[in-house]
């Protein structure tokens, strides 16, 4: 069943205060596998249970894969559900330029001791 339909929406600037959401820029700089950086923007929510909150982030790698020069961007879902984390970082479709046009993927990000870790998993179909 597909239904249709219009409606109208209005847009208000909202200040972190009315809606207690925070706003961040994230800076990163990859090593080993992926060699680059990554830059974005993460939209947070903490809720009223200690532990629980949420978090999305868009972020652009440039850089290169094993020698494969591009960038791609990176789309993060996060949830804390009462101390449980889970996360998934995934390559938007269709977002892959130079070399790495055609890339598909997901990464695993690790924290251990304070410093950030990364398993990312990828393809690259250059068919188009």
């Amino acid at each position: 069943m597909v239904v249709t339909g219009e409606f109208e929406v209005q847009f208000s600037p909202q200040t972190e205060d009315e809606i207690n959401v925070g706003r961040m820029l994230i800076s990163k700089t990859y090593r080993g596998g992926l060699d680059g950086s990554g830059q974005g923007q993460m939209l947070s929510k903490l809720t009223a249970i200690a532990g629980s909150a949420g978090y999305v982030a868009i972020e652009e790698f440039n850089g290169s894969i094993q020698g494969k020069k591009g960038s791609f961007t990176l789309q993060h879902t996060g949830l804390m559900n009462r101390g449980t984390p889970s996360l998934e970082v995934i390559v938007v479709p269709d977002s892959g330029t130079g070399e790495l046009e055609g890339i598909s993927g997901t990464m695993q990000i690790t924290v251990a001791e304070g410093k950030h870790s990364y398993e990312f998993e990828y393809t690259i179909n250059q068919e188009k």
